[in-house]
């Protein structure tokens, strides 16, 4: 098990490296590309900064499963893989190889997913991109991520079950529940390190609880989800290596509805019954798990969604109302206003891993805690502007 996790990790070393070198031609080539956040409007930030952090996002995700799906094929055959031993000789540890060749197989059976979820991954790129070039409707939007995440559910059958057995409302909460993945991270992305920061931490968090968890059909790891979430938490690290403050691009929309969907379908593949127990109880709590991870991403798109309503402007106009700026107008700076919300996140993603490994009592004191984090934070917020009174 440990050799087939450090393979995992290898591989979301190869997403980080190919996302950290694609992103400098990108920054180079900004201009020509017509992707470049000029400041102006609800943009906080005083020169023009590149868009493409999506391009890097995507090539060292497609880069590398489409490196571990060849691989995959490879080592499948087994003379195909013997004769490949052969000639890569030493260079290959033998414990590492026969992990290799063992998950070979049922990697390549996936294969057919994997690809469709890059062609919609992809379809979410490009419009991103084009919204971050030339700016889009929010029903032109809204209708391709609403058609990308029903193909997904209805062609490949990734939907929500939490243990409930009626199609036609798992269905309509799973594409939902991408929808609002893909917008939650599209609004965080307002503050150098924020969005990108959150994202790899809850990848990273689900990947643990992924290889903690057991699949009840097969009784193993769930690998591939944890591989796939690793791979976009690698592919994000390579990213924030030009994103952190003072950034040298942005994510731009591209990026956070491809991170955003990604995200979103990993946690539909995957099985919540809670990690391993002694009587073979399964867990039914855990299914809470995703929520826990996400509630950052989802608090902030809620109160912010409010905030707008409630003063009678449009929920789809950017504005500074987001829990960093939030933060910042308490008096953060807004370095420390994304920490504090690094840190949150991965108290809730800390959590998720717990959850899935306790009993239901211990579950409810475990969300019970990230209930009153959140309440705290809203007491916080309640405060700002009242030393301006007289």
């Amino acid at each position: 098990m440990s050799v087939t996790v450090l393979l995992i990790m290898a591989v979301a070393l190869l997403a980080m490296l190919i996302s950290w070198i694609v992103l400098y031609p990108v920054r180079y080539y900004a201009r020509e590309l017509g992707l470049l956040d000029r400041p102006g409007g609800h943009s906080s930030h005083t020169v023009p900064t590149p868009l493409g952090g999506g391009i890097g996002i995507y090539c060292g995700i497609a880069g590398t499963l489409l490196f571990g799906l060849f691989a995959a094929w490879l080592l499948q055959d087994p003379q195909r893989a013997e004769s490949l031993r052969e000639s890569v000789g030493g260079w290959v540890p033998a414990n590492y190889w026969a992990a290799a060749v063992l998950h070979a197989p049922g990697v390549w059976l996936r294969s057919t997913d994997v690809f469709c979820l890059l062609g919609a991954s992809t379809v979410l790129l490009i419009l991103g991109l084009w919204d971050d070039r030339k700016g889009l409707s929010v029903i032109v939007r809204l209708g391709v991520q609403f058609a990308m995440a029903a193909a997904v559910v209805l062609g490949l059958g990734i939907e929500l079950t939490a243990y409930l057995h009626v199609g036609w409302m798992t269905k309509l909460l799973s594409v939902i529940w991408i929808v609002a993945v893909i917008n939650s991270f599209n609004m965080l992305d307002n503050m150098d390190a924020l969005s990108g920061g959150i994202a790899a931490i809850i990848a990273t968090s689900m990947s643990v609880v992924m290889m903690t968890t057991f699949d009840p059909e097969t009784g193993r790891p769930q690998l591939l989800v944890a591989g796939l979430l690793l791979v976009v938490a690698g592919s994000l690290l390579g990213f924030l290596f030009h994103n952190r403050p003072p950034a040298k691009i942005f994510m731009g929309d591209g990026g956070s509805y491809l991170v955003g969907f990604l995200i979103a379908v990993a946690m539909l593949m995957a099985t919540f019954v809670g990690g391993p127990s002694d009587d073979g109880t399964l867990r039914p709590h855990a299914v809470l798990a995703p929520l826990c991870v996400m509630v950052v991403p989802l608090y902030d798109m809620i109160s912010v969604l409010w905030i707008r309503i409630r003063e009678g402007r449009s929920p789809f106009l950017g504005d500074h109302s987001h829990l960093s700026h939030r933060l910042v107008d308490l008096g953060l700076s807004r370095t420390a206003a994304v920490a504090t919300i690094h840190l949150i996140t991965a108290t809730c993603g800390l959590s998720a891993i717990l959850l899935t490994h306790v009993t239901l009592l211990q579950a409810i004191t475990v969300l019970g805690i990230v209930g009153c984090m959140l309440t705290l934070v809203a007491i916080l917020e309640s405060t700002r502007g009242r030393g301006s009174k007289p």
